[in-house]
């Protein structure tokens, strides 16, 4: 068999991916000739069609679905040398351990994650999911590097002497409520609305913080009490009461359950931190970073 050169592997797995060699010019930014010309030339090399055209465009011959599967795993592998190359020339590597509040772990803390392995492809960010004032334990025992944690005026005064701390998303609280309810399609209820509701509380360890019924009601009636958040927003969704829940988590709701404001002049919520030991290393001050990026642009 001749070579097969990488551009037409490129070209062959596209068309197969689109079914057309129109929509491949235009994802690879070639000609259509172009891509036919690579798809002659792949045929040649491996002596037998790749292809054949049907009535709503070109359909891969069994030949042309191993070459393309080959394919993947070739372009897959080229891909990553550039990211390694990338990553020696970036300078940073290593491990850094992110650990974050539970809720934060649903939007933020991947999505940094995600963002670092993009930019800094020697860098591995762990994750770890843990209350506040277990992460700010184990950030002083040197057993993870950053933490996303909650701070509020209805939390514990936590221990943060010595430690640094970048604000990452001042977070009001909204209630979450199922798409029946008579507060769905509302953009905000007064709180006095609040008290003849049924709430769904979180029920975790002794002196771990957990979002309740809103924390200015005085005799909030508790339906039922779950440990994790999956449990909590499918009893919100089934109708059997609200919960509050933080702002930085409403983007992924299930589509069951929707969030409105409480106009509530006397509760001003919680905010997000990233802490950190006093001297930063350079990986943990672009992880911070990521964190204060991508926090701002869910505000």
């Amino acid at each position: 068999m001749a070579e097969l050169t990488v551009t037409a592997l490129r070209v062959v797995h596209a068309v197969v991916g689109t079914g057309s060699f129109t929509a491949t010019a235009d994802l690879l930014g070639y000609t259509q000739s172009a891509v036919s010309r690579q798809v002659a030339a792949a045929e040649s090399a491996v002596g037998v069609p790749l292809f054949v055209r049907g009535a709503r465009g070109v359909l891969p011959t069994p030949a042309g679905t191993l070459v393309a599967r080959r394919a993947a795993t070739v372009l897959s592998e080229l891909d990553a040398v550039g990211k390694d190359l990338a990553g020696l020339a970036d300078g940073l590597g290593g491990r850094v351990v992110l650990g974050a509040f539970p809720t934060a772990m649903w939007v933020l803390a991947p999505r940094a994650v995600a963002t670092v392995r993009e930019r800094h492809p020697g860098l591995t960010v762990d994750l770890q999911e843990a209350s506040t004032p277990t992460q700010l334990r184990q950030l002083r025992a040197g057993r993870i590097d950053v933490a996303v944690v909650g701070l509020g005026a209805d939390l514990p005064a936590y221990d943060l002497d010595g430690l640094r701390r970048d604000h990452l998303v001042d977070g009001r609280s909204l209630v979450a409520v199922p798409r029946g309810h008579r507060f769905a399609g509302r953009a905000q209820v007064p709180v006095v609305e609040l008290a003849e509701e049924e709430w769904i509380v979180g029920k975790g360890l002794r002196g771990e913080p957990q979002f309740g019924a809103w924390p200015t009601l005085l005799t909030p009636k508790v339906a039922y009490a779950a440990r994790d958040w999956h449990a909590r927003l499918g009893l919100v969704a089934a109708g059997l009461g609200i919960t509050t829940l933080p702002e930085i988590a409403a983007v992924a709701l299930p589509e069951d359950v929707l969030t409105v404001q409480v106009d509530d002049p006397a509760w001003l919520g919680r905010a997000a931190f990233a802490v950190t030991r006093p001297e930063r290393i350079a990986s943990v001050e672009v992880v911070v970073a990521v964190l204060r990026e991508l926090a701002e642009s869910l505000r």
